[in-house]
């Protein structure tokens, strides 16, 4: 019988990944995202290398009306999720305290957790209708340890933390599993997105050190959700070799 992973934020870095490597394992996969070209390209892109059905929803996570109308009108034939992968979400800015923008500040927290908490809350009828799932959640190593300059993004990344234990306590009755993956330095867009398009400064952040990247993630999330049934990672912190936790790292420059 197939499997059914839905992914925010699917278009581009762990998302992108992870739904690729699910789907290589033969998953159907419902897409979100906001950037509508990309998520079709993918989902074009899956099925024709992987012979998977694919259903893409274009929406922000943060629109909490276009959220909960979504998957109010899935499709009949989507409605078995086995797992969701909360993936959505962005670092913005690098700045200390007093000089932080706080148009950055309401889009992070806006995305990271109140988007979060959205997409969860609504599909769980769904996984609750089943009396089974899984819920993974992509946290950080900044959601758990502060660093210099990191205030409204470690905030957002401790409040996915706390979500997650959360979820895993209420959903117990539900045979729900949930997991918190927290990693850290990873070569993906997250850097161009956080300098605001600065190549240089994006870049400059992994010199020295050979970074995780996206399809590391999502080995990770595809064992955490091929685990059997009366098994479930509760978090995981996952760094490269060269990197002990959000603040200390061995560079060879």
């Amino acid at each position: 019988m197939s499997q059914t992973i839905l992914i925010t934020g699917a278009t581009s870095g762990f998302g992108k990944a992870i739904a690729e490597k699910f789907a290589a394992a033969k998953w159907n996969c419902i897409l979100t995202g906001r950037r509508e070209d990309r998520l079709q390209s993918l989902s074009k892109e899956l099925l024709k290398n992987h012979g998977i059905k694919t259903l893409p929803l274009v929406f922000d996570v943060r629109d909490r009306e276009a959220v909960f109308a979504a998957f109010k009108n899935l499709p009949a034939e989507w409605n078995a999720i086995d797992v969701l992968v909360n993936n959505a979400g962005l670092a913005l800015g690098r700045d200390s305290f007093e000089n932080a923008n706080l148009d950055d500040w309401d889009v992070m927290m806006d995305t990271n957790v109140k988007g979060m908490m959205y997409v969860t809350k609504a599909l769980l009828p769904y996984l609750i209708a089943q009396k089974k799932g899984h819920i993974i959640n992509l946290g950080s190593v900044a959601g758990k340890e502060v660093y210099k300059d990191g205030n409204g993004y470690c905030a957002s990344k401790f409040a996915v933390d706390a979500l997650s234990r959360s979820m895993r306590i209420d959903l117990l009755q539900h045979r729900i599993k949930v997991t918190a993956i927290h990693p850290g330095a990873a070569e993906t867009e997250f850097s161009l997105v956080r300098f605001k398009g600065d190549r240089d400064k994006a870049s400059a952040i992994y010199d020295g050190f050979k970074p995780l990247h996206a399809n590391d993630i999502a080995d990770i999330a595809y064992y955490c959700a091929t685990l059997p049934e009366n098994v479930c990672i509760n978090e995981l912190t996952v760094t490269c070799t060269a990197q002990a936790d959000a603040i200390y790292f061995h560079k060879t420059v």
